[in-house]
Formats: structure tokens, C-alpha cells, sequence
């Protein structure tokens, strides 16, 4: 007996298949369609958030003055001047002279005459040395030089007598050459005692130490009681000229040409001393010479600047600014450093005509004190001085007796 087939009873309204094998392709291919609507959507708010909303806040606001607003802003007017052309180095206080004293003698020091910082001039007493045996050597070397003076002067008279015998035929002449020959030996002995009087005259002289140029002495290096020696291995005393003194810094070898040109132009080239902040005027003096060779090792040749420096305040070995004047142009166009504008490699400014801002490309030159020299501008023109933030070429501008205050970042254009 062979049994029915029964076929599975039909789905419902409300049912729907698990199976995968019952899937169409319809149904994929609508899954996908949506995947690919929902990332577009979240493309285009992310696209809106990044360059819409926030692109706009971050974008730099136009400047004014390109709109026909008008820029306030206060100007300068070029003037017709004179400015200096300088080099700026670093220079030494060098003094004139700087003697370091030591004995010469050896002996006890038995007064120091001298106060810490004394301002001595030439030939004032230093230090003493205990004179008394140098003078004992002295005085022997002196009682030698009597007695051979007068050996010598029994030796003379001598020879007269014997002259006066031979020209008698009373003695031979043998005699009388000996004699005359014996003068000289004399002569020659009191010769060498005359030299070892003034050799010791000198020793004597220098357990007296004064002071061999004028200056400043420095610390006390030695006090009464301490012995000292001739061989020169203890300074007893420093003194070093500061009035006048001299600065000595180096030039550059490319601005050796410059310093030399004005130097034989004005012979006296001014140099002015600053502090080490540049920032205050020690002293002025002139450019008295340049070293004779270059230094290979630095490309730089050194100069010598003398100060009177009456003041005392350029100090003995002090590092100081130095500014070299090396010409002097006359007659040029002068502006405010601070009205000139720079666009990579180019200079410019803008010239105030009508009311309105012109660009004009200048040449810059010599800067000094606040104050350019400038080719392209004539003296009288009238220049922007600031809101250079706000001012393109023919902007519109108002002239202001003060700056206006700078602009917020951020803040929009009206």
C-alpha cells in the first residue's frame, strides 16, 4: 500500500519564510540601496559641520579699506637729513698701559706707601725694600774707586817725571814707555770700579719702587715684612692707565673697505661706546688705527678707538658695543622706520594723497635711531604710520592724532 505525498500547507498573510534558501535577489539589492543612502546622508552632515558651520567662523575676515570702508590712521611726512652709515661690534677695554711691578732686588719689605685703588701718577713711592745692604756695597765699591783714582794719579805724576828725565838723556826710554803704559792699566782699573759703583747705585735705587707711568693701582699684593726676590715671581703691585684707555674690537673682512675708505677720508672716524644692552651711551672717541694683517682664522682685523675717558667709566678689560661711524650721507630722504613695509623681498610704503593710501615700492637703506633713508619718496610726502593690518592699495583713510587700537582676531569687517 503506497502512501499519499502531502504538500505543505500555504503561508499566511502574517508569515514570513526564515529560510535563506527562499531569499531573492530583489532583496539584497535592496539592502544594499539603503546602505548606500544612509552613507551619503552622514557624508553630507559631515561635510556641513566641518566646511559649513565652522569653515565660516575660522575664515579670516576681509580687510577693510578693499570695500570702500574707510581705514583711520595716522601718518609721518619724509623729511630731507642727514644719517650716519655705522658698523656695530663687539669691543675690549684695553688700557694704554699696564705694568705689573716686581722686584728687582731681593730683600725685606719694609713699607708699602700705596692705598687699595690709589690713583698715582708718575714717580710716586710704592714700596720700599730694606736699602741698608745695598748701600754697605756702595759704599765699598766707592772706597775702591778713591784708592784707584788716586794709584792712577801717583802713576800720572810719574810719567811727567820720567818725561822730564828722558828728555835730559837720564834714564832710558824703556823707563818712560813702562810708566805710560802703566797709567793706562790705572786708567782701566778705576774704569771698572766706576762701573760697580753705579751697577750698585742702581741696586740701591731699586728698593725704592715708584710708580712708572700714571693709573690705578689695584689690591695690595704684598705687605711689610714679606721677603721678595729678583727673580720676578711675585707681582708686587699693578697699575694699570685709564685715562685715556682704549677699546679694541674687529672688523669683518667684507666692511674692511668701508672702515678703510673713511678713514683716509676723515682720518678721525667716531666711535661710540654702549653698554652690553646697548641700550646706553659709555663714551665717544676716535678710530686711532687698524691692526697691519687680517686673521685668517676669523676673517677679522682689529681696530684700536681712544677715549679720554675722564669719567672713569669705561673699566680695564670690560665688554662693550661698539658702533663705528663710517660715513655720513647728506641731504637724503628720511622716514620712520616704523612706516616702512616689507612683501617678502620688497620694501614699500603708502603714500597718503586724497584721502587715499597709494602703494609705492621704495629702496631702504641706512637704518639709525628710529629713522630709514629711503629712495622712491620725496622729502614732504606724507606716509602711513599704521592699521597696516587694514590698508591695501587706494584704501580710503582718515587721518587720526593717535593709533587706533589693533584689531581683535576674529572680529568681522562692517
Amino acid at each position: 500500500m503506497s502512501a499519499e505525498r502531502s504538500d505543505p500547507p500555504p503561508l499566511g498573510a502574517g508569515q514570513q519564510s526564515t529560510s535563506p534558501e527562499l531569499e531573492t535577489p530583489h532583496h539584497t539589492g535592496a539592502r544594499v540601496l539603503v546602505w548606500v543612502l544612509l552613507l551619503a546622508v552622514f557624508l553630507f552632515a559631515f561635510y556641513w559641520v566641518v566646511y559649513g558651520k565652522h569653515g565660516s567662523q575660522n575664515a579670516a575676515p576681509p580687510r577693510r579699506g578693499a570695500a570702500g570702508g574707510t581705514v583711520p590712521i595716522t601718518t609721518a611726512t619724509a623729511q630731507k637729513g642727514d644719517i650716519g652709515v655705522y658698523l656695530d661690534e663687539i669691543g675690549t677695554v684695553t688700557p694704554v698701559y699696564t705694568d705689573s711691578i716686581t722686584s728687582q732686588v731681593n730683600g725685606l719689605v719694609i713699607a708699602v706707601h700705596f692705598k687699595e685703588g690709589q690713583y698715582v701718577k708718575k714717580g710716586d713711592p710704592l714700596i720700599d725694600i730694606d736699602p741698608r745692604p745695598y748701600q754697605a756695597t756702595l759704599t765699598q765699591a766707592q772706597g775702591i774707586l778713591e784708592r784707584d783714582q788716586n794709584i792712577l794719579a801717583q802713576a800720572q805724576m810719574d810719567v811727567e817725571r820720567y818725561r822730564d828725565a828722558w828728555s835730559r838723556k837720564a834714564i832710558a826710554k824703556q823707563i818712560l814707555d813702562d810708566q805710560e803704559k802703566l797709567v793706562l792699566q790705572d786708567q782701566g782699573t778705576v774704569k771698572n770700579d766706576q762701573g760697580t759703583v753705579q751697577y750698585d747705585e742702581v741696586q740701591l735705587a731699586y728698593c725704592h719702587i715708584t710708580a712708572p707711568i700714571p693709573g690705578r693701582v689695584g689690591l695690595r699684593l704684598v705687605d711689610p715684612g714679606n721677603v721678595v726676590q729678583s727673580d720676578g715671581s711675585v707681582t708686587l703691585v699693578v697699575i694699570t692707565q685709564v685715562n685715556p684707555t682704549t677699546i679694541v674690537f674687529t672688523v669683518p673682512e667684507d666692511s674692511l673697505e668701508q672702515v678703510v675708505t673713511g678713514f683716509h677720508k676723515k682720518k678721525k672716524l667716531v666711535v661710540d661706546a654702549f653698554d652690553r644692552a646697548a641700550l646706553k651711551k659709555i663714551a665717544v672717541g676716535t678710530l686711532e688705527t687698524l691692526d697691519n694683517q687680517i686673521d685668517t682664522t676669523t676673517g677679522t682685523v682689529k681696530g684700536r678707538a681712544l677715549f679720554d675717558n675722564k669719567n672713569g667709566a669705561l673699566f680695564p678689560n670690560q665688554f662693550v658695543n661698539i658702533r663705528l661711524q663710517v660715513d655720513l650721507l647728506q641731504g637724503v630722504t628720511l622716514i620712520p622706520s616704523s612706516a616702512l613695509q616689507h612683501n617678502g623681498q620688497t620694501a614699500f610704503v603708502y603714500v597718503i594723497q586724497n584721502n587715499s593710501a597709494l602703494m609705492r615700492t621704495v629702496q631702504a637703506g641706512v637704518t639709525d635711531r628710529g629713522m630709514t633713508q629711503v629712495d622712491g619718496i620725496i622729502p614732504g610726502d606724507v606716509v602711513a604710520n599704521s592699521s597696516f593690518d587694514k590698508l591695501q592699495d587706494k584704501s580710503t583713510v582718515s587721518i587720526a592724532k593717535t593709533p587706533p587700537p589693533p584689531s581683535t582676531t576674529g572680529s568681522s569687517a562692517p
